[in-house]
């Protein structure tokens, strides 16, 4: 024991922070792994809408071209920023999100959906499930062991939805005519589900990440007058974030529109911690604008359908509506 203590004695020590360095790499990787979750889901249930649709043969191609190596490049580049992201931009992202979300909801008429919000919502996802991973482990005896555990469970969950990716890719299409695999069976007969399944988890997920949020952000403030002078300032943001985004609605999206969006939010943010927030939010805050916008990116096919039957859908709607026949026959009227 003298000499193994002798030899161990020139080891320098590890300094405590590296275990939060360690505890904050994994907790992006578990925010990491369900963004790629979703974002296979959401790619299995587009494949096959395209592929059932025969105008849209080569977007389906397009869908199913996407390499591994890209897939494994967006997944470290996600959990490196989850890492280095703080918890307390994190919040406000998430925050900033659920809100403009539920006003998208309220504005679309009854019976619509917006298949964008699945994809827009890939990068507050991970960030959501890391704040709330931060919360929930906050001062546990075992945080370390229990984050492991998590990375494990969530690795597993991706490296499923990704086989089931890359099979209905290569296999679907024979499968399903065939009447051969259970799998590609199965989701012949529920792929139109998979949006009603995402929804419901996605609820979850936020409901959890929102109550989180507000907990990480207040645990900054040592008395209510701190807080009055960060929430006041958040909230006019906010609402001016949220106006700005429904007139955005009204107009038919384009994908530099996507991208002008995600600059003005953010920018919005940035001017809003140079005010009332850290040098560190700052830096954080660059860090959410290179996150969302390669989201946007590996999104992109999958965004552009999803742009363009959102589109369609209200277009038809707006045409079934009496407002919209009313003032055709106005139109007709005037013409005669």
């Amino acid at each position: 024991m003298g000499v193994f203590s002798y030899l161990t004695s020139f080891i320098p020590g590890v300094p405590w922070n590296l275990w939060g360095s360690v505890d904050c790499m994994l907790q992006g990787l578990v925010g990491a792994c369900a963004v790629s979750v979703l974002y296979n889901f959401m790619r299995v249930h587009l494949y096959i809408k395209c592929l059932n649709d025969p105008e849209r043969q080569k977007k389906a191609a397009q869908i199913k071209s996407q390499s591994r190596l890209r897939d494994l490049l967006h997944l470290l580049l996600l959990g490196i920023i989850y890492a280095l992201l703080g918890p307390r931009v994190g919040a406000l992202v998430v925050l900033e999100f659920s809100l403009r979300a539920v006003s998208m909801i309220l504005s679309l008429q009854k019976g619509i959906h917006s298949s964008q919000l699945f994809l827009l919502c890939q990068f507050s996802l991970g960030c959501g499930i890391a704040c709330s991973l931060d919360y929930l482990h906050e001062a546990a005896p075992h945080r370390t062991w229990n984050l492991l555990l998590a990375v494990g469970l969530a690795a597993i969950i991706m490296w499923q939805s990704r086989r089931m990716c890359r099979h209905v890719g290569e296999m679907y299409e024979l499968h399903s005519s065939q009447r051969y695999c259970g799998v590609c069976l199965s989701l012949l007969a529920c792929w139109r589900d998979i949006p009603t399944v995402l929804l419901r988890a996605l609820k979850i997920a936020f409901l959890v990440s929102d109550l989180a949020a507000v907990a990480v952000i207040n645990r900054d403030f040592i008395n209510t007058a701190d807080a009055v002078r960060f929430w006041t300032p958040l909230t006019i943001c906010y609402t001016l974030l949220v106006i700005y985004m429904q007139e955005e609605q009204h107009q038919h999206p384009t994908e530099q529109m996507a991208y002008q969006t995600v600059v003005v939010r953010m920018g919005s943010l940035l001017i809003l911690m140079m005010t009332v927030g850290r040098w560190s939010d700052i830096a954080h805050i660059l860090l959410s604008l290179i996150g969302e916008i390669w989201c946007l990116l590996q999104a992109g096919t999958m965004l552009q359908i999803c742009r363009e039957e959102d589109y369609g859908v209200r277009a038809s709607s707006l045409r079934k509506s009496p407002a919209y026949r009313h003032k055709r026959e106005l139109r007709a009227d005037d013409s005669e």
